[in-house]
């Protein structure tokens, strides 16, 4: 809904609430006061269409050697009487693979051979303008041999957990010679995936059992040493290095947990230095994931340490969710939360409500019987994550010239909410702040003919809840005539072309800005 009037000589923008310090360096001097024979608009916001937005909404899970067509996925949607795409929900998909897959020998890429499922599965997320994510997974317990043969072959140092598996290998992350052909490896992948338009995101770590970050082998045994916690710094040091200058434009992330790092998987307490892990992977540019949200079993599942540590990091870092596991091979039902057994709804309502407390960016879709719980036993916690998590931002009033004489200024007033419990990572490394409010006047076709970038408002500031005001001088260097003011979050290193999708019921123009009253120039 947007109600218009035109305003003389007072005009009144609500000035900012709340007290937080981002908050008032973000508002200073910008709030309130009068801006003569502007127009007014006022928005609500729209908090049921899904928004596709970079490092915010539900992940769709492939799995690596499935076939193109599980994007082609339906689930019967009994509250709509029909069946519905899974990739409709969503915005990006994850492929959890090992480096195997992806480099299957020496100098060979599967993203470079039509052949192969992972080829596939790109160029069909890429047909469907669905994002893509990775995790490459390197240790060979409980899976398959992640690590290539040929990295072994050329004297890389392994474990055998199990001698009955000889190809679950286990390689050493100290050893040089897996790193050197791991570094290869990861030089390779940046050149084909460090694109922000078709990547979304890189859990950019996969050391340990199924790539989460514990159970971590350093030396032969998968013994604990007085070498151990040294292994561990070089070891973080090393990984979020590598890909940190390899990926430069696309989101990193690691799983924040109190084993991270450890040679072994469980335990209620935290290793004294887990913190100091995630600050190294923080420093070189990583933002969080949890693998175990709603999971809250006491040796190894999501509790206090991590509920603490994501309070930290609250709107300073985007925060990932991957959430419970409600198959046979996971007694839910022995979880400390105490939920029913057979009532798979327990577990999708204890990942959300654990979601909403660590404010997380990204809910996850898993494959098979997780994904179709979502839909059949909890959509309604599928369309609330859409509405409340996340990020969620729109301009609820404005304040417009109607004529401007050219050459000389005017002032617009705006202000901006968000509604959702996340925030826009504006702030991550990769991206440096290259989202911006930005005003265009717009010709008859909606297209913009000149664009004004307010560099003095900041998205990654709005926080849930608070209204942020600001006021902006442009002075129009346009021909004289008719134009229509247009608003929307630009990209900066895109020409400033529209790059975040405002939760606004008005349909943005062809261009992507979002159309609003007439101004005429003279």
């Amino acid at each position: 809904m947007i109600s218009a009037t035109i305003v003389g000589a007072a005009l009144t923008l609500c000035s900012c609430g709340g007290g937080d310090d981002a908050q008032a360096a973000d508002n200073s001097g910008q709030g309130g006061g009068s801006i003569t024979g502007n127009t007014e608009l006022s928005f609500t916001a729209n908090t049921t269409d899904l928004l596709r937005n970079p490092m915010n909404g539900w992940v769709m899970y492939v799995s690596g050697s499935a076939d193109p067509s599980y994007f082609d996925r339906q689930i019967y949607l009994s509250e709509l009487g029909k069946n519905v795409y899974v990739r409709d929900y969503a915005s990006a998909c994850y492929i959890r693979t090992g480096w195997k897959s992806l480099n299957p020998a020496d100098g060979k890429y599967a993203w470079e051979d039509p052949s192969t499922p992972i080829y596939k599965l790109v160029a069909r997320a890429e047909e469907l303008g669905l994002p893509i994510a990775f995790r490459v997974v390197v240790d060979g317990r409980d899976q398959r041999e992640n690590t290539p043969q040929f990295v072994f072959d050329a004297g890389a140092e392994y474990w055998l957990e199990n001698d009955r598996y000889p190809d679950r290998k286990t390689p050493l992350a100290m050893d040089p010679i897996w790193r050197q052909y791991y570094e290869k490896f990861v030089r390779a992948f940046a050149q084909r995936f460090n694109n922000a338009e078709t990547t979304a995101f890189i859990d950019a770590y996969g050391l340990g059992k199924w790539g989460e970050g514990h159970n971590v082998c350093y030396e032969q045994g998968n013994a604990i040493t007085d070498k151990t916690v040294e292994y561990k710094a070089n070891t973080m040091e090393w990984i979020t290095r590598l890909y940190a200058d390899n990926f430069t434009e696309v989101p990193l992330v690691i799983n924040y947990h109190r084993q991270l790092g450890h040679p072994v998987s469980s335990g209620k307490n935290a290793q004294p230095d887990s913190e100091a892990l995630l600050a190294i992977a923080i420093r070189n540019g990583y933002c969080l994931r949890s693998d175990a949200i709603g999971m809250n079993n006491a040796e190894w599942g999501y509790n206090s340490w991590e509920k603490a540590f994501a309070r930290t990091w609250n709107y300073k870092l985007p925060i990932l969710m991957e959430g419970g596991w409600i198959v046979s091979q996971h007694s839910y039902w022995n979880d400390d939360k105490k939920y029913r057994r057979d009532h798979p709804e327990d577990v999708r309502q204890g990942e959300f409500d654990d979601s909403k407390e660590a404010r997380v960016n990204m809910m996850d879709f898993r494959v098979g019987d997780e994904t179709e719980s979502w839909f059949k036993t909890s959509f309604n916690l599928v369309k609330r994550f859409i509405a409340e998590g996340g990020y969620r931002l729109y301009p609820d009033k404005l304040s417009l010239p109607t004529a401007i004489k050219g050459g000389q200024t005017a002032t617009i007033g705006h202000r901006w909410r968000n509604v959702g419990w996340g925030y826009l990572p504006n702030n991550l490394q990769q991206w440096n702040y290259k989202y911006k409010v930005a005003f265009a006047l717009l010709d008859r076709n909606g297209e913009p003919v000149q664009v004004f970038v307010d560099k003095e408002c900041e998205p990654s500031h709005w926080q849930e809840g608070n209204p942020y005001d600001y006021r902006f001088n442009v002075s129009p260097s346009v021909s004289a005539g008719e134009y229509t003011w247009g608003v929307a979050i630009v990209n900066t290193r895109d020409d400033n072309k529209p790059g975040i999708k405002l939760a606004l019921s008005s349909k943005p123009a062809q261009s992507g800005w979002i159309a609003l009253s007439k101004v005429r120039v003279d």
